[in-house]
């Protein structure tokens, strides 16, 4: 299922440059042209700062988002088909901590002040949230196939009700846009039995405006409801979603149950395998679309880049 193929052709580039790779010559693009703009009209100070070669060479990630006990650990479990490093499952807010799932070849776990110093790894810009984020924030790392091709994030549960009282000690829809602008494809879990969108969680979902177009939606533990219980699950959540997500493409919703225990209900069993292997197809081309991905950001930063530059000149003039 998941022998994934992460090739990249090379080419020349305008100036005769001969690249192995199209992310390398995106690399060499970005520091001999983009970067020196960026450097004069002060586009970190005011946008994001400046790219770095991990942000580069980094594999695809896929970032996991849901209020806590909907499945978010129980899912990077079933789609590595192994349990990794630091992983605690439960009912109650168990993830309270930021998890980079990413391939090594030793089992083990990095702490956050750790891993903002390593310049192999695209996360030193979280330096800037302070270690109330970076004791919240660790890299499991594993031998594992599928870590060959992508790397995936688990965040915090959401809270709801009075727990979103509690303070996290840090910007947690700060952090969520930081890893929304970067990763490949955002998934927002949802429990068939907890469909309410709470104030943080909205909050969060507000944070990854501009990128619509990385948003999949997962029904997960559809199995515990029938057909017709699941139908009006369905409409409650695209109208729930409707409210907080305003874009007017319809967010694509699987639905399944994403652990590896037999269903409960096998009504919609086939409907649960079809939309399973959708996911995981959607999930397979992030490592082809790499490149891409990566131009369309340079792209953007570009616009941006030339944005601030005009405005400059105008208050000059």
């Amino acid at each position: 299922m998941f022998s994934w193929v992460n090739r990249e052709h090379g080419g020349r580039n305008a100036e005769g440059e001969m690249f192995q790779t199209v992310t390398e010559g995106l690399q060499s693009l970005y520091t001999k042209k983009l970067l020196p703009l960026e450097q004069t009209y002060l586009f970190n100070d005011f946008h994001s700062p400046a790219l770095e070669p991990a942000d580069f060479n980094n594999k695809p990630m896929v970032l996991l988002v849901g209020q806590y006990s909907t499945g978010k650990t129980t899912f990077i479990r079933y789609l590595l088909e192994q349990d990794f490093p630091g992983m605690r499952i439960g009912p109650e807010p168990t993830t309270d901590s930021f998890i980079a799932v990413m391939h090594g070849e030793t089992e083990g776990v990095i702490p956050g002040n750790a891993l903002v110093v390593d310049p192999n790894k695209p996360f030193r810009k979280l330096n800037s949230f302070g270690n109330a984020f970076l004791n919240r924030f660790v890299c499991s790392q594993m031998p594992n196939q599928v870590l060959q091709s992508i790397s995936v994030i688990d965040t915090p549960g959401i809270l709801s009700g009075e727990k979103q009282r509690i303070s996290r000690g840090y910007d947690f829809a700060q952090v969520l846009q930081w890893f929304g602008e970067r990763v490949d494809r955002i998934i927002l879990l949802f429990d068939a039995h907890k469909l309410d969108i709470s104030d943080e969680f909205s909050e969060a979902i507000r944070a990854f405006r501009g990128q619509d177009d990385k948003i999949r939606v997962v029904l997960n533990k559809a199995d515990q409801v029938d057909t017709q219980q699941l139908m009006r699950v369905y409409g409650a959540l695209m109208w729930s979603l409707g409210k907080v997500i305003n874009t007017p493409e319809v967010a694509r919703v699987y639905l399944g149950s994403f652990w590896s225990k037999p269903l409960q209900n096998m009504e919609n069993r086939k409907l649960f395998e079809a939309e399973a292997q959708d996911l995981f197809k959607d999930i397979q081309s992030l490592p082809r679309n790499a490149a891409l991905r990566k131009l369309n950001d340079l792209i953007k930063r570009a616009r941006l880049a030339k944005v601030r530059g005009q405005g400059r000149r105008e208050r000059c003039i």
